[in-house]
């Protein structure tokens, strides 16, 4: 059974809810304990029967013929249970079915995912944690990989907090130089300095009574940590220019792609604000422990996509394996970027596999060139130059208006900076 393939074994092994594995014949070729403790049923004797009673017209048919994950209700007995399929992908390439069993519960149904997506054991699990830190006031601290949506989950835990009625302001810590810190965070008065012609809140009192995201916190200056410390520790800050004390109570969510421990022993970070910031840590998993959600999480940004073109696409099979078979190394932002460039070379909004284009690893060396150049961009990857082109054109249309510029884009200002500045572009 799947000998050569060590994922699905593993999952089999690892899975703690009942589940089961069938093959594109709908042929159940291997499930766990669990499901032999809830049905009652001996493994060897269930192996190499048919998926269902209702094959081969059943839910399991219809997602080897769409790859799409798919969520039901049963009852059984006095029970109700959820199911979850989603396809597999083996170390050969080849397709299975994966279906979890869960006991219903009304704990994620009162929980409105809003931009997040998935069903796969990873993500349930995931969610339920965001849904927990949801439900505390305690500081949560989310640690991933770059392209993850840790704001997104910033947001989601925000939503479901006793916070919601209140604001949620995004602080970037990778914009916040020494000189920034202090007027950004908590505000100035009139005078302070050269050029501050009003008093100004600071982004610590704007989120009074609500939630304050230190995004990327691992890139805050190391001069400017103790002062976040002792505002957090007390909940006082002083706008720069002035010598009352203001007073702010806020939700701290924080998020950093960095290995703080490490830093923390290279002297890059301070051990006590790791500590005040990390009362409920949660990882975010990439988008690789996250493979078999690929499908759905596809079909959730091309209905965003079309949305936004005013286009319904669609995405043939052989490109949802193409995707299946990638590593995504910029996770859920790197597949975002990758249909929406489909979507633009797609013909009649239908997706092929030759539609399907990654981005180049950071081991390969992109040569950025000025625009006034545009033969020397024919030695670089046409992602980048149709980037660099975009953009450019959009500097033109807008003269230089970043919230313009984003807003056509749909990313946020903060992506856009970063965009700007890997590309060259002012």
């Amino acid at each position: 059974m799947l000998e050569n393939s060590i994922s699905l074994e593993s999952l089999l092994e690892t899975h703690e809810r009942p589940f089961i594995i069938i093959d594109n014949t709908l042929t159940v070729v291997g499930l766990n304990k669990a499901w032999e403790q809830q049905f009652s049923v001996s493994r060897a004797d269930f192996i190499g029967q048919p998926c269902c009673n209702k094959a081969p017209n059943c839910r399991h048919q219809q997602l080897f013929q769409k790859l799409e994950a798919y969520d039901a209700i049963e009852r059984q007995a006095d029970q109700q249970l959820t199911i979850r399929g989603y396809p597999l992908l083996d170390n050969d390439g080849k397709i299975y079915l994966g279906e979890s069993i869960t006991h219903a519960t009304n704990t994620l149904k009162t929980c409105n995912t809003q931009n997040m997506a998935g069903s796969c054991a990873a993500f349930i699990t995931y969610q339920q944690k965001l849904s927990q830190a949801a439900n505390t006031r305690a500081p949560v601290f989310l640690m991933g990989e770059t392209g993850t949506g840790k704001e997104l989950a910033a947001e989601f835990i925000h939503q479901h907090s006793k916070c919601k009625e209140h604001e949620l302001v995004v602080v970037d810590c990778t914009v916040l130089s020494n000189d920034l810190f202090e007027s950004e965070l908590f505000g100035h008065e009139k005078g302070a300095f050269t050029g501050a012609t009003s008093a100004k809140k600071g982004l610590f009192e704007l989120a009074d009574k609500g939630t304050l995201f230190l995004d990327e916190i691992g890139d805050l200056p190391l001069a400017q940590q103790p002062k976040l410390l002792r505002a957090l520790e007390s909940g006082q800050f002083r706008r720069v220019g002035s010598t009352t004390a203001l007073k702010s109570n806020v939700r701290i969510i924080c998020a950093t792609h960095r290995n703080l421990p490490e830093m923390i022993k290279a002297g890059q970070f301070r051990e006590d604000l790791y500590y005040r910031l990390s009362v409920f840590p949660i990882q975010v998993p990439s988008l690789r422990e996250r493979l078999h959600d690929i499908p759905e999480v596809s079909q959730y940004l091309l209905a965003q996509l079309g949305q936004r073109d005013e286009q319904q696409y669609s995405i043939a099979k052989p490109a949802l394996i193409k995707l299946l078979k990638h590593t995504w190394p910029g996770n859920i932002r790197e597949l975002k970027n990758c249909l929406q460039l489909a979507c633009s070379l797609c013909t009649d909004q239908h997706i092929t596999e030759n539609d399907i284009t990654y981005m180049p690893q950071q081991s390969q060396e992109i040569e950025y060139t000025q625009p006034s150049k545009p033969e020397s961009h024919n030695n670089t990857n046409p992602l980048i130059r149709m980037e660099y082109d975009v953009i450019n054109s959009l500097l033109s249309k807008y003269q230089g208006n970043r919230k313009l510029i984003a807003a056509e884009m749909d990313i946020s200002e903060r992506t856009l900076y970063r965009k700007l500045k890997r590309l060259e572009l002012n």
